[in-house]
């Protein structure tokens, strides 16, 4: 059984009678939306065609959102309705950043998340959703795309339909009978700041790319707006999580790379440590439900990279925390051999977010395959960075070690920006990476920059400069990087 929609938009007339039914039968707070309908106009006056797309969950036969919620508070029903515990929710986010179809929204007063839910509490009555009754000319149509006899697999099967992003293979269950391709293709109509009764939404306030032509005498009317979810807390994040791992991963060579006594046998795993402590609560902090975090560990979901990379993060944090206290009670030995072992779950602390954001299917960008060996060399650029304020001033395998990273750093940083990708969706993010700003000046330049000035300072023999500008110029970076990901519209 699968419960869906066909949408007719032959006899859509944009009256949002579904949009406000929604938003009466399911207490919809304001400024959210389960159903939204988009306007888009295309022509010039006189000859103007006005186009409208009635937005909701796809209740999708592969739902990245149920695959990437860390607690299990969403989940796939037997009829196919992709339904929320909100009282399980915590939160993070990470189901809207899977949507490619912007469906979700955060209840802000609740802390949790909510979106079309096919009005389950209805159905189970044997009623239709509210959206299909009240719709004036029957354009809404709901049924079971397993039933080859439902009015919606009739509709499928003798007229030609669409659906929304079919590049992200979901199998999306809203198909689209009449729809006009302009609307279906987020980007191509340009976006003018204010829309037919009010200002656009001042939540993404970057010009759209100048490379990135629009379709002429197109532009979006009427649509909803979404916020940029995930900031600063996840750029710095990133930061953190690469010093941690970094350092761990060059302790075991650490004799070898000139460091000699404490900075060499307890700097390494401390710092560490302290920035691995530091990524917990920045993870924890950035909840909208912190209190709730813990149910990442009560009710886990063992498919999301969110709980998969806890566990990462949590092992590490063992291990290393075990090699401080051997180098407390003396055990030197036991502790050069246990380096080696956490060096390697080290890599793995700095790369599982490559693959958390592979799960995160509404933003292209991030499941780009040049993400995991990125984040790899972050990992190295950051812990020779640091290691090379406690170095001598003559260790000169380890400026060679930050050298080479910055240099691999900004090939990947060039790649990601003017390299080749696949989708519009990627491409528009790629573009906005150039856009995006950082106290006021592009956060891109910013980074190369300050890298600049950290490669000048290692070979100047000035390491703390240097450090901090590495530091400084590598969270430009991951700002730009997160931020753009999530500029481009899904709707």
């Amino acid at each position: 059984m699968q419960y869906g929609f066909v949408i007719d938009h032959d006899n859509c007339i944009g009256c949002h009678a579904c949009t406000v039914a929604c938003k009466s039968e399911n207490d919809v707070p304001v400024g959210n939306f389960r159903t939204s309908v988009k306007y888009v106009e295309e022509g010039a006056f006189p000859a103007i065609k006005r186009h409208f797309l009635v937005q909701r969950c796809n209740h999708c036969t592969d739902a990245p959102c149920v695959t990437i919620c860390p607690v299990n508070a969403l989940e796939k029903r037997e009829d196919g309705i992709v339904d929320i515990d909100r009282d399980a929710c915590i939160g993070c986010r990470a189901c809207m950043q899977a949507c490619p179809y912007d469906a979700i929204y955060l209840n802000e007063d609740m802390g949790a998340v909510e979106k079309c839910h096919f009005c389950a509490h209805r159905v189970e009555q044997n009623l239709e959703p509210a959206c299909a009754v009240v719709c004036p000319t029957n354009a809404i149509i709901a049924g079971d795309f397993h039933d080859p006899e439902s009015k919606v697999s009739l509709l499928v099967r003798g007229n030609p339909t669409k659906v929304r992003r079919p590049e992200q293979g979901t199998s999306p269950n809203v198909h689209y009978k009449g729809a006009a391709d302009i609307t279906l293709q987020p980007g191509r109509a340009s976006r003018p700041d204010t829309y037919l009764f009010s200002q656009r939404p001042p939540a993404k306030p970057e010009p759209w790319p100048s490379q990135l032509p629009t379709v002429k005498d197109a532009r979006v009317v009427l649509d909803v707006g979404h916020k940029v979810e995930w900031g600063w807390p996840v750029a710095l994040y990133l930061l953190t999580k690469s010093i941690a791992a970094g350092v761990a991963v060059l302790a075991p060579f650490a004799t070898a790379l000139g460091i000699s006594g404490w900075r060499s046998s307890i700097f390494p795993e401390l710092t560490a440590l302290v920035f691995t402590l530091i990524t917990l609560v920045l993870l924890v902090e950035d909840l909208a439900r912190p209190s709730r975090f813990y149910r990442l560990l009560t009710r886990p979901n063992w498919n999301s990279w969110l709980v998969k990379g806890g566990v990462i993060l949590g092992a590490f944090t063992a291990l290393t925390s075990i090699i401080l206290l051997l180098r407390v009670a003396g055990a030197h030995g036991v502790a050069d051999i246990l380096r080696w072992p956490n060096a390697i779950l080290a890599l793995f602390v700095a790369g599982y977010t490559a693959f958390l954001f592979a799960q995160c299917k509404g933003r292209d960008l991030w499941e780009s395959r040049l993400l995991l060996p990125h984040l790899l060399v972050q990992a190295i650029l950051c812990g020779s960075a640091v290691l090379l304020v406690v170095s001598p001033v003559e260790a000169t395998v380890l400026t060679w070690i930050l050298l080479g990273s910055i240099v691999a750093h900004a090939c990947f940083c060039l790649l990601e920006r003017h390299g080749h990708h696949a989708t519009a969706n990627a491409q528009q993010a790629a573009a906005f990476l150039g856009t995006v700003r950082l106290w006021d000046i592009p956060a891109l330049w910013a980074g190369y920059i300050v890298l600049a000035l950290g490669a000048v300072s290692a070979i100047s023999g000035i390491p703390f400069s240097c450090a901090i500008a590495v530091l400084i110029g590598l969270y430009c970076y991951e700002h730009a990087y997160v931020r753009a990901g999530q500029l481009p519209p899904l709707s």
